[in-house]
């Protein structure tokens, strides 16, 4: 079954910002809003764009569009995979043509099992600070001087700069 735009777009509640995801953030997502359908992945998050499909535990939760947005649709939603969880902030056209994509908060469990963090805060004009850091080992223990902060900018038209 083939989707609208529109369909996949109205799994996303609106909401203004500011807003902040973090580790657990996905708890609230979780409860208010549907996993989104195998059906509904192929066609918009993973189109025949070279994107690779993943596996058959991999879920996406839809999180929320950001409000306000004229000339863009801005969504956010959860990939859940194996020891490895993110948060992908998508920008289309208002007619569904993907204009970018950004992971912006994750939890990465490394093969050595250090796990790699980073939360988000989004605020009102569209800016996004990221924190990024690692543990290392079984005690789980943050080392500090493995931080560093990051800076996106979802631009006028929709698209998503670093700086």
């Amino acid at each position: 079954m083939a989707f609208t735009f529109n369909n996949f777009a109205a799994k996303f509640p609106s909401v203004t910002m500011p807003a902040t995801l973090g580790e657990d953030t996905h708890h609230t997502f979780g409860t208010e809003n549907e996993p989104l359908s195998d059906a509904m992945i192929a066609q918009f998050i993973h189109p025949a764009d070279g994107v690779q499909a993943d596996d058959e535990f991999t879920e996406y939760i839809p999180c929320f569009s950001i409000a306000g947005t004229e000339t863009f649709i801005a969504l956010v939603w959860w990939k859940a995979a194996l020891l490895n969880y993110e948060y992908v902030l998508a920008t289309f056209t208002n007619k569904g043509q993907l204009i970018g994509r950004q992971v912006i908060a994750r939890t990465k469990v490394e093969s050595d099992g250090s796990i790699h963090r980073g939360v988000a805060t989004i605020n009102e004009d569209y800016e996004i600070l990221i924190a990024e850091g690692h543990s290392n080992g079984p005690t789980d223990a943050f080392d500090p001087t493995t931080s560093r902060t990051r800076n996106v900018e979802i631009m006028a038209n929709g698209e998503i700069v670093s700086y």
